[in-house]
């Protein structure tokens, strides 16, 4: 199977609408009803990944036949929220369609990332994950991300600030 990799634009907002369905559906049964639905209902927010796409850079990873299999964004610094500092770039909605998990595409976009961070002068690059997402939170820490601290719980689960720094 041959991987390909680009940078996502506007013409795959809806294709990256229905992985991110796809994706995160894998944690439906470690959250309430209520929680998922809120989950859910943000992963149907076209408007969500229209604003990523304006205000950050994607890459994707496509499969055979040009299907969306993996995604990403790296926000740039100087795009503060409650969680991230202002002067931290950070990485927003790491998706792999769960057929496809185990083969490195995470990885792969999470290093793409480091080195975008890097190429732009970036010299912290964040993001936050969940007690629920364990595969997700290995991959961070091998990749050198350390728990900066535990943020407020969001969905009814326990979450935590990495940080790589550059």
């Amino acid at each position: 199977m041959e991987l390909t990799f680009r940078k996502g634009n506007i013409d795959d907002v809806n294709n990256l609408k229905q992985l991110a369905i796809n994706s995160w559906r894998q944690y439906k049964t470690s959250l309430t009803h209520e929680h998922w639905k809120i989950l859910f209902d943000s992963l149907q927010d076209i408007k969500t990944y229209k604003s990523l796409l304006e205000n950050s850079d994607c890459f994707v990873c496509l499969a055979s036949q040009n299907k969306i299999i993996g995604m990403a964004f790296l926000v740039s610094s100087g795009s503060p929220t409650e969680i991230y500092d202002k002067e931290w770039s950070y990485i927003r909605f790491v998706s792999v369609e769960p057929a496809f998990s185990g083969k490195g595409i995470g990885r792969k976009l999470m290093k793409m990332y480091i080195d975008l961070a890097k190429s732009n002068n970036e010299k912290t690059v964040a993001l936050h994950s969940s007690e629920f997402m364990d595969n997700a939170r290995h991959l961070y820490e091998t990749l050198g991300f350390k728990i900066l601290k535990e943020i407020d719980q969001r969905l009814g689960k326990r979450y935590w600030l990495y940080k790589l720094d550059l």
